[in-house]
Formats: structure tokens, sequence, C-alpha cells
């Protein structure tokens, strides 16, 4: 009970409060957003970097790109991993504190698109728990979810490469999370369409 009330009381940080006064407002705008993590157990793993891309009316806002990396050297140093990703990356690396504020300033109260998006949506919640601010509260649409709606299928799960080829993307180099949140923009415009969503 004791515990309840202390979160209550809580104070969560200024980003937060901001971003949860934005919520009340419906926005027009969607975030195609990509995550890369060291595994796959929100628990235990941490988020190595961050892509993201806006769309509106139906249009990929190129200038409207967020991206980061997040230098978990700690983490893959214990848990013998390499860090050549983080060394080349040409994303701006920010600390994960950092990274957060700016994520959750650039999404706003928009509603997120991804592949395998609760899984991301988990990853963040967890970081953002660390930081004493609540859970993200955006909607959300999986293009994988979107594409066995289109075509009734419930039995069989579609990489983002295999939903690429299916709708004759052109195959980038994958070379940061910013290419695949483009893709994921161009599958979601694509589905969007086809299931005539507004």
């Amino acid at each position: 009970m004791l515990d309840w009330i202390k979160n209550i009381n809580k104070d969560h940080p200024e980003f937060w409060k901001i971003y949860l006064s934005k919520l009340d407002k419906k926005s027009d705008r969607y975030v195609a957003l990509s995550v890369d993590t060291t595994g796959l157990n929100p628990k235990k793993d941490v988020i190595l970097s961050f892509g993201a891309v806006a769309v509106v009316n139906d249009n990929i806002i190129i200038g409207d790109v967020f991206e980061v990396t997040i230098p978990q050297y700690k983490f893959l140093h214990d848990n013998g991993m390499p860090n050549d990703f983080l060394l080349e990356s040409e994303q701006p690396k920010l600390s994960e504190v950092q990274a957060m504020e700016f994520l959750v300033n650039y999404i706003g109260n928009s509603t997120l698109v991804g592949h395998r998006i609760n899984f991301d949506i988990e990853m963040i919640n967890e970081a953002l728990e660390k930081l004493g601010c609540g859970r993200l509260k955006n909607e959300a649409l999986d293009i994988e979810v979107m594409y066995k709606k289109l075509h009734d299928i419930n039995d069989k799960n579609f990489s983002l490469d295999e939903l690429s080829h299916i709708f004759k993307i052109a195959k980038t180099e994958r070379i940061s999370t910013t290419d695949d949140s483009y893709t994921i923009a161009l599958l979601f415009l694509k589905l969007k369409s086809r299931l005539g969503l507004k």
C-alpha cells in the first residue's frame, strides 16, 4: 500500500509531464520506429539505437527524422559482445537518459508504427521506468499484424525483409535503425492504403 502511495506522489521529470500534456489532442502524425537492442528480454537487455521517421498525410517527411545511438559499452563488455556497431555508427551518440528524453519529445502524441512494435515499446517502457517516468501511452500499429489482417493469416510470421520482398521494396544496406524505419514507413503506407485506413 505504501509503495502505491509513493508512486502516485512521485515527481516525474519535466519532459515526461510535457509529453503527458500533449496526449489530450489526437495527432495526424505517424512515427515509423525501429529499435535495436542487445537481445529480446526487456528486463535484462538494453537499447542500442533508435531510428524514426514521420509520416503525415500519406507522405514520409524526410526532414522529420530521429536517430541516435546509445553507447552501452559497459553492458556490451560485461556480456562479451563486440562494440564495433557503436564505434562505427554515424548516428548521433547520447546517453540513455538524453536519448529517452529526445525520443519522448520527438514522438509526442503521434501514432507509433513498427515491425513487432509491442516489443519496441516494452523496451522503451523499461528504459523510461529507470528515469521515474510512466509507460508510453501512444496508439501503435504493427505492419506485420496489418499484413496478416489483410490476408487473413494467423499461422505464419513475416520478417521485415520478407514483407519488403512481398511489396517489392528495394532492399537497403540496413546499416542503421533509420534505414529500417524508412522501410517500415513505406510498408505502412502500402498496407494502410490496401486496408482502406484513413
